[in-house]
């Protein structure tokens, strides 16, 4: 009775495990390549493709740090709009700022994401997993409700240069005042291999 269990066991195992005429299922090899396909992208490769200039990373003004590790994961402080030329993007998205303009000010605030990523990870960003979280910040009149329209700018640019690896959750929150009166404010969460 029990070498027919077992037979029957080997049999059952030998149904699950076979593929169509292909050999026998090797799970693990499956997660690997899937695995691979879904994050086989060259982070440094696809900045260079779209043409994309990381700014330099900021040191912290105040009693904080820039980035932390702990265990896996890489925690960005809050990043400020700042434009191309060190300029601070400042002003209230809804009256000084257009939702194209905020936009843009949380994609100058992805940039500085990168940069702090890319420092923290001793200039090695294929030690990224992926993103996991960003927090947005608008600078908005009382009236304005387009926040998340605002953050899009962030969460495209981390989309278009990880990849699947970039997709991540976010929120995307109204505020009456920001640091020095910037537009827009970003925090980031990522996932370290």
């Amino acid at each position: 009775m029990f070498s027919s269990s077992i037979g029957s066991i080997s049999l059952f195992l030998s149904i699950i495990f076979k593929t169509s005429g292909r050999g026998y299922f090797n799970p693990v090899a499956q997660l690997k390549s899937t695995t691979l396909s879904s994050f086989d992208i060259n982070f440094e490769d696809k900045i260079k493709e779209l043409n994309i200039k990381l700014p330099e990373a900021k040191a912290p003004v105040g009693n904080y740090v820039a980035t932390k590790i702990t265990g896996k994961m890489l925690f960005i402080s809050g990043q400020i709009s700042i434009d191309d030329n060190g300029e601070l993007i400042k002003g209230k998205v809804g009256k000084e700022l257009d939702v194209t303009a905020g936009y843009n000010a949380a994609k100058r605030c992805a940039l500085s994401i990168i940069a702090q990523v890319k420092k923290a990870c001793d200039n090695d960003l294929s030690k990224i997993k992926s993103c996991v979280k960003l927090t947005g910040f608008v600078n908005s009149t009382d009236d304005f409700i387009d926040q998340p329209k605002v953050i899009n700018g962030a969460s495209d640019l981390i989309a278009s240069i990880f990849g699947d690896a970039g997709m991540h959750t976010r929120a995307a929150v109204s505020t009456n005042s920001l640091p020095l009166g910037v537009s827009v404010e970003v925090d980031a969460i990522f996932e370290l291999n």
